[in-house]
């Protein structure tokens, strides 16, 4: 395993061990799930000689982010399911080919690239291996019949975590910044606006949100998804301006608004942590004692139900979008800061998901992954 390697050589961090379902996402909802049967499918495997495969991007399979996500749930799935995997962890952007071409040559049966920023490279190499299957998570731009997209509409639950955090605001300011300005980034900051924008209007207050405006689409950014201090440095300014509850949309930079808004708090504050993609509160334990929640991308569940339906000879290239309604993304619970959280605040949440389920309540950006 390169977990440790990659920890001491990029940031020394340790990471938690993600807690995934013991039962298989059903990819429901938007999109086509993949038990639907491409015509024709000849790639199928008997568990013995299934080969898949993990490309990262840069943050690496140790992020505590959905690098790690993906990462847990194609091991969870080589145990259920006893097939073989292959992993290749990225440094650099110009790794990304390199790594992928891989996997190409090892000749595996599906390759998971992780992140938007493999979009080009996994075209290239998908183009090239077209005996080989391909799911791109976080990426919804590739059309080729060997490759599945795998996206999210995380404005959805972190809607409900704008409205968390403003509920839980006691200066009456949150705040979000992003690592890279990118739809799978902004997708969160939207709906997170939204959310705090909803708790205004039905409880006649005025909470402001610093780091993001969705009407310009305009905000902070620390424009790397590598380089933790930046994390240190965008938060630290949103807390000087007033921010008690902070939510990072930027991979491994989490850690450095965790250590910053523990620092804070050491000196007399009392912030708060969003994490996002995975339960923070599983990956990043460090940052149990200030994690409100989470918005979580349920990305294991859906590598392994995309690897049963491969190995079956089912592959189908129709996106899947995970939504709240089909239990792709969700609102992690307020684990050791649940007392802090009101009942009527909890019940509001509540009903706020039925509402954006069933349609009574529309959560939307420009963002947000579209069917094609």
């Amino acid at each position: 395993m390169k977990l440790s390697r990659l920890a001491a050589a990029k940031r020394g961090a340790t990471a938690g061990t993600i807690a995934l379902s013991a039962t298989a996402l059903l990819l429901s909802g938007c999109g086509t799930p993949p038990s639907a049967a491409a015509a024709g499918d000849s790639n199928s495997a008997g568990a013995s000689d299934y080969l898949g495969c993990i490309v990262s991007d840069s943050g690496g399979f140790d992020d505590q982010s959905f690098n790690q996500s993906s990462y847990e749930g194609l091991k969870k799935t080589v145990a259920d399911l006893g097939i073989k995997m292959k992993e290749a962890e990225s440094t650099t952007k110009a790794d990304f080919e390199p790594n992928l071409n891989q996997m190409s040559n090892a000749g595996c049966n599906l390759t998971f690239s992780v992140g938007f920023l493999l979009k080009d490279a996994t075209e290239t190499v998908a183009k090239k291996d077209t005996k080989g299957h391909f799911a791109t998570i976080d990426d919804n731009e590739i059309s080729l019949p060997n490759v599945k997209p795998v996206v999210y509409d995380t404005a959805q639950a972190a809607f409900l975590a704008g409205y968390a955090a403003a509920a839980q605001s006691k200066t009456g300011k949150v705040g979000t910044f992003g690592g890279i300005n990118i739809p799978t980034v902004t997708v969160f900051m939207d709906g997170f606006a939204d959310g705090v924008k909803y708790f205004n209007e039905k409880k006649g207050k005025s909470v402001k949100l610093l780091g993001w405006d969705k009407a310009t689409q305009q905000g902070v950014f620390a424009n790397t998804f590598d380089v933790i201090q930046e994390g240190t440095k965008a938060t630290n300014n949103l807390l000087g301006e007033g921010a008690d509850v902070i939510m990072p949309v930027a991979g491994p930079l989490g850690q450095g608004a965790g250590d910053a808004i523990l620092a804070a708090n050491k000196a007399g504050k009392d912030a708060k942590l969003v994490w996002v993609d995975s339960d923070g509160y599983l990956t990043a334990p460090a940052y149990k004692s200030i994690l409100l929640t989470s918005v979580m991308k349920k990305m294991g569940d859906a590598v392994e139900s995309i690897v049963k339906d491969d190995k079956a000879g089912k592959f189908d290239p129709t996106p899947y979008i995970g939504t709240l309604e089909n239990d792709g993304v969700a609102l992690a619970p307020f684990h050791d800061l649940d007392s802090a959280v009101s009942a009527d605040t909890k019940s509001e949440l509540d009903a706020i998901k039925k509402d954006i389920i069933s349609g009574a309540l529309k959560v939307e950006s420009k963002a947000s992954p579209k069917t094609k």
